[in-house]
């Protein structure tokens, strides 16, 4: 009689691939993907490398799956700031503001997330990825020329230029090979960001205000979760 698993062993089964997830991640938070190899995994994890493989179908599976679950919360992340915003405006505020702040704030991660070249399989998730934010700001960006707070303008080039610009301008501050700079703190550089965003869509801000965009504290901030 052929073996048939239980929910009780699939629950374990997930409950192993969740832990070794969880320190995939932290060995790319502290490295870049290139530390993420499974030896160091089941090192991390005190499992064989034989055991790693029988959850993934190789290490290029293994970091894709690691660039997923980091990818997607930071998605949620965002998304979750700007359901909470109010106007078109408020909600490209939210978006720059926890974006780029949750980026400066892991920044290794965010790095290998954005920029690390790895696999072919990664930079395809990337794409992936990206369609959903440019969904998401072309969603804010249709609101705000309905409402009149944004000019009239082409919803989809717009969109890629915004994404685009956030992403480029963060590059100096994520990667692992320049020294972060000091003439300039965190705020000031996602202000900068902001405000470059805000005037890119045409929007006047008739009240000036700081970076006060919350931002929810994810597993590379020193969580276990």
């Amino acid at each position: 009689m052929a073996y048939r698993p239980t929910e009780k062993t699939r629950a374990a089964k997930a409950q192993r691939r969740t832990a070794l997830l969880t320190e995939a991640t932290r060995l790319v938070a502290e490295g870049g993907f290139a530390a993420a190899t499974v030896k160091a995994i089941a090192e991390r994890c005190q499992v064989s490398v034989g055991s790693v493989y029988s959850h993934f179908d190789g290490n290029a599976d293994l970091l894709a799956s690691v660039f997923r679950s980091g990818a997607d919360q930071e998605l949620a992340a965002v998304r979750t700031a700007v359901a909470e915003a109010g106007s078109a405006a408020d909600r490209l505020r939210a978006l720059v503001e926890t974006f780029a702040l949750r980026a400066i704030r892991g920044r290794q991660l965010a790095w290998s997330l954005l920029f690390e070249p790895v696999d072919p399989r990664i930079d395809a998730e990337r794409l992936t990825y990206r369609a959903d934010y440019h969904a998401l700001t072309t969603d804010i960006l249709r609101d705000g020329m309905e409402s009149g707070e944004f000019p009239r303008q082409h919803l989809a080039v717009t969109a890629t230029a915004l994404i685009g610009a956030i992403s480029e301008a963060l590059t100096g501050r994520l990667s692992p090979t320049h020294a972060v700079a000091t003439d300039t703190d965190d705020a000031d550089t996602v202000d900068a960001i902001l405000q470059f965003c805000l005037h890119g869509v045409g929007y006047v801000d008739t009240e000036p205000r700081t970076t006060t965009a919350p931002v929810r504290p994810s597993h590379r901030e020193g969580s276990d979760s």
